[in-house]
């Protein structure tokens, strides 16, 4: 669970837990929050290990993505949640605040697919999960950086499910809509507004609810390249 010691990624760490499984909660720096959430996990019924990594550093995550197929012999699943926002007007966006954006929200899962991928292909099995964003499809001003990087994420979702389905592993994108996390906090009060204005139920969306479709998704067998839009915005 990359990006897994706060919001979305704590709670879907937690709802695995209360599965059983067995669960790695990446982080970058908080490492305190990691270990609360591991406590979480493990309160509820499964496992869990924290493990610092930078998902834009390929040596970090071979080496987390090693730690734990060393610790539990095997990598089920791979939820790339880790994403951030550097929102800015194209014109006075930096040249960092797009490298920032995109080397975590797309390069961090080509990273992570890839070194997660070589053990689901000894296996012949496995599922990778990447969180996307509806603005990937839409597009909205002053987010061209995080559009184009979850656009991006789309597209390497559908062209990793045809490379890797002849080896059993299914790999499906999510698109969770807007939540009141520490992420979505950041976003404008006119954004938000514009939201709910777009849903069709006049209502954010619901980390539990999401966390629950995305625990019923890993257990399916036969899903794979497709992209579900989890709140009531129509595309």
């Amino acid at each position: 669970m990359t990006g897994g010691s706060r919001g979305l990624g704590r709670t879907l760490a937690l709802r695995f837990g209360r599965a059983g499984c067995s669960v790695v909660v990446n982080y970058l720096t908080r490492q305190s929050d990691a270990a609360a959430v591991c406590t979480e996990v493990t309160a509820a019924g499964g496992e869990a290990a924290a493990i610092q990594a930078d998902v834009r550093n390929a040596a970090e995550v071979e080496a987390m993505v090693r730690e734990a197929a060393e610790r539990w012999s095997r990598i089920d699943l791979l939820v790339n949640n880790a994403g951030l926002t550097r929102d800015r007007l194209l014109l006075r966006m930096s040249e960092e605040e797009w490298d920032e954006v995109m080397d975590t929200n797309l390069k961090g899962p080509f990273l992570c697919t890839k070194s997660a991928a070589r053990f689901m292909l000894k296996q012949r099995s496995g599922h990778i999960i990447n969180i996307a964003s509806i603005v990937g499809l839409q597009g909205r001003e002053g987010q061209s950086n995080y559009a184009s990087s979850k656009a991006g994420l789309i597209g390497l979702t559908r062209a990793t499910a045809k490379e890797l389905g002849k080896a059993n592993i299914r790999v499906n994108a999510v698109l969770p809509g807007y939540l009141s996390t520490e992420m979505g906090e950041t976003a404008s009060g006119d954004i938000r507004k514009r939201v709910l204005a777009e849903n069709a139920l006049g209502r954010f969306s619901d980390s539990e609810e999401i966390a629950e479709f995305v625990y019923r998704l890993s257990l399916m067998q036969n899903v794979s390249g497709q992209v579900f839009n989890l709140d009531s915005r129509i595309i």
